[in-house]
């Protein structure tokens, strides 16, 4: 398994934007296809989006499309999530996961064996 730290959360207006990064320790990450989710309080964690190992493939939710990329930078052991135009109703602890599951139907928390901690982003209104 691959650890996972995230970081860049953090409080920011509705329209603002964010960050996210979700360093991996270990030299197969570059193997794995990285997920991000998120959970809000008393709701279940949701996935938020994916992109291949290669980098070149993406899928997201409905709720966040357009207004979130994910990247990564395999030599950096590194994914991000940028978020933009954010609202309210994206405050959530967000977290990173690893999986080998690949295609559009790797989209549920247990496709993903690894995960870090999580990070706090808060939308004010």
């Amino acid at each position: 398994q691959v650890q996972l730290v995230e970081s860049g959360g953090g409080l920011v207006q509705a329209g603002g934007s964010l960050r996210l990064s979700c360093v991996a320790s270990g030299r197969t990450f570059s193997t794995y296809n990285m997920g991000w989710f998120r959970q809000a309080p008393g709701k279940e964690r949701e996935f938020v989006g994916s992109i291949s190992w290669s980098g070149y493939t993406t899928y997201y939710a409905d709720s966040v499309k357009g207004r979130f990329t994910i990247s990564r930078d395999n030599a950096k052991n590194s994914v991000y999530l940028e978020m933009n135009s954010l609202k309210p109703e994206d405050t959530a602890v967000y977290y990173c996961a690893a999986t080998y599951c690949s295609g559009y139907g790797c989209h549920q928390a247990t496709d993903f064996g690894s995960w870090g901690q999580g990070t706090l982003v808060t939308v004010s209104s």
